[in-house]
């Protein structure tokens, strides 16, 4: 065993396959905008960045993201229209699941307030999975890749960061969580995965459970 006691796992393109081109195309049939000029005020223009930042908080970030789409879009359509754009993972998720006989068990996500108070809608199989170990960037004032996110992030659930374990697609966020002291992977699919985290003792062999010895209780 590595004494690895905490995994956090990203959400978009690790736990669910996120479609933003889908997203887009929704919204400009909404707005009657176009795809490319959604893109460019809403993507390009650093205004999501600021959301996952911590800058904006949700009713704020719902009304500039209307203003910037041309259209006054409710909590209920942004909600609606992002969930869309999100197909659940069941391997990752399983594997998750198996993750809990062995270890906590955390989400970490760029997104902003909107995102993490409308969980439960946007990803109703993350609620029961991670409890109350859901995790947006805008909680912390900062985003991936920044070494502090992780630091902040094990400090709040007891760990010390060289006791846990990220994942992401993206490259430049796993860096990060290795600057701050974390063992990283970077998710290219669920075999790579499975290995990594059975490589880390938190997988029985082809991916069973090992039991809990009452002694790690």
């Amino acid at each position: 065993m590595t004494g690895v006691r905490l995994a956090i796992f990203d959400m978009d393109d690790v736990l669910c396959v996120y479609d933003r081109d889908a997203r887009i195309e929704a919204l400009a049939r909404l707005s009657g905008r176009t795809p490319d000029q959604i893109l460019r005020a809403i993507w390009h223009s650093g205004f999501e960045g600021l959301s996952d930042a911590g800058r904006l908080d949700a009713t704020t970030y719902l009304a500039g993201f209307g203003k910037r789409l041309g259209y006054p879009i409710t909590r209920d359509e942004w909600v609606a229209i992002r969930k869309l754009s999100m197909r659940p993972s069941p391997d990752v998720l399983a594997l998750v699941e198996e993750v809990k006989t062995r270890a906590e068990v955390a989400l970490l996500t760029n997104n902003g307030f909107l995102v993490a108070e409308e969980m439960a809608r946007l990803f109703p199989e993350v609620p029961p999975l991670f409890g109350d170990h859901v995790f947006a960037s805008a909680m912390f004032g900062t985003k991936k890749p920044d070494p502090a996110i992780y630091r902040a992030l094990t400090a709040r659930l007891g760990v010390p960061p060289e006791q846990a374990f990220f994942t992401d697609d993206k490259p430049r966020n796993v860096h990060g969580a290795e600057a701050a002291g974390l063992t990283g992977h970077i998710f290219r699919g669920i075999t790579g995965l499975r290995a990594a985290l059975a490589g880390l003792g938190l997988l029985g062999e082809e991916g069973r459970p090992l039991p809990i010895l009452a002694a790690e209780r």
